[in-house]
């Protein structure tokens, strides 16, 4: 049913119309950020594992694994409309600061450092802030939700 659904033009009063009319903007933008950055980090696993000594590549392989699954899940639920994304959010976010924490404990002083406080200021910290901020709001209730 539903790929019949994805494949039929969205028309007046339809179901695609519908749901995508009650998610809010700002959850739409939110939704394609988390999806995007868990889609771009599919092709960092790849290049970890072909470029990183075995046991490393086992932890940070599986450490990006877990990121990505969660980043996708926050990020497709949201823009289904679907109110179960909390906790792959609360996850993301913790595994994004775990990530930044470890990646800049362990870097090298100078280049590798240099790039771990790049990554952290620019993708990582962000995401987990985002990601920490959709965790915590409130659900609605069932009588705030009509």
């Amino acid at each position: 049913m539903a790929l019949i659904a994805l494949n039929t033009p969205a028309t007046e009063g339809s179901y695609l119309t519908r749901t995508a009319a009650r998610i809010a903007p700002s959850r739409r933008w939110q939704g394609r950020i988390l999806t995007g950055a868990g889609l771009l980090l599919l092709p960092w696993l790849g290049y970890l594992a072909g470029t990183l000594p075995p046991a490393e590549a086992a932890a940070w392989v599986s450490l990006d694994a877990l990121e990505a699954a969660c980043l996708l899940a926050t990020g497709t639920r949201l823009l289904r409309g679907d109110a179960r994304y909390r906790a792959p959010a609360a996850a993301a976010a913790v595994l994004l600061l775990a990530d930044a924490c470890i990646d800049m404990a362990t870097a090298a002083p100078g280049t590798e450092l240099a790039t771990a406080i790049a990554m952290a200021i620019g993708a990582e910290l962000p995401l987990a802030a985002l990601c920490g901020t959709l965790a915590a709001r409130p659900a609605k209730s069932a009588h705030t939700a009509r």
